[in-house]
């Protein structure tokens, strides 16, 4: 078949940003000149998704000689202190990877257990409030029940366990319109609205 035109003579690659090709089509396992019937189309697709930054996949032959690669890349939110060191995680929560983590060094950083799954909606809401965003240097879930803003001054900010939407609110009329972070503090614990002021 191959000496007959059809041999693969090209591999199409697309979608691809953060995944080196060499990568995909050492994972894709086809050479050229090898029958373009015999490409085990599924178990190569199997073998692309398992690359750490691959979302979906599509492998497709087109006749007589080409292969077409389509991919799509996870999309990086956080770096979560994670048990096996600081990993690249997805918005749902998912571990991406824990290799060159340092090229995502201004992505928001989470700690605590079941921190990436839970993550999303909060920071997502700080980053609206600007004077809040500006100053949080980390995120501590607690308890897998609520979240401690660490502001990059050292004070530690409590947020409740529900209810906190509001409380950022109040937090960013507390730094713009009170200035109390040019006080002596070094927590604000928004659970008990009067210890705030």
């Amino acid at each position: 078949m191959a000496d007959a035109g059809f041999g693969i003579s090209e591999i199409h690659l697309a979608g691809n940003s953060r995944v080196p090709p060499e990568t995909i089509l050492a994972a894709l396992g086809m050479r050229p000149g090898e029958s373009i019937f015999a490409a085990r189309l599924a178990a190569a697709r199997a073998r692309i998704l398992a690359l750490d930054w691959i979302a979906s996949a599509d492998v497709v032959r087109r006749y007589p000689d080409s292969i077409f690669v389509t991919v799509v890349e996870k999309r990086p939110f956080a770096l979560w202190q994670s048990p096996a060191g600081l990993a690249v995680v997805e918005r749902a929560g998912g571990v991406i990877t824990t290799q060159g983590v340092e090229k995502f060094a201004r992505l928001p950083k989470l700690v605590g257990t079941g921190a990436p799954e839970a993550s999303a909606d909060l920071v997502e809401a700080v980053m609206a409030h600007r004077a809040v965003s500006a100053r949080v240097a980390l995120y501590e879930y607690v308890s897998e029940r609520r979240w401690n803003l660490h502001l990059n001054d050292g004070v530690v900010v409590k947020l409740p366990e529900t209810g906190w939407k509001k409380e950022l609110d109040s937090l960013e009329h507390l730094i713009v319109d009170s200035g109390i972070l040019e006080r002596d503090v070094t927590e604000i614990d928004l659970r008990d609205r009067k210890s705030t002021v």
